[in-house]
């Protein structure tokens, strides 16, 4: 199951409510118990989602220590 979409719903829901699995039924992402391809596909697209993220994040967080240093250097620190 789609486990980013399950704890989302079962915070908005809820950890003991059954309206998280009734979602991702009526979503498409499950099968009863079992996920389907499109819940396969919607955690594939998050994971990689996530991952963009992160890297974006690593760049900026360089790019703003390299500007740092580079003020420092300049001002004679």
């Amino acid at each position: 199951m789609p486990r980013f979409l399950e704890d989302k719903l079962k915070k908005e829901y809820g950890a003991d409510s059954d309206v998280p699995y009734k979602v991702m039924n009526s979503m498409g992402a499950m099968h009863g118990n079992k996920i389907t391809e499109k819940g396969k596909e919607m955690e594939r697209k998050h994971e990689a989602d996530k991952k963009k993220a992160k890297g974006h994040k690593g760049k900026k967080k360089a790019k703003a220590k390299a500007q740092t240093q580079g003020l420092a250097l300049a001002k004679g620190y």
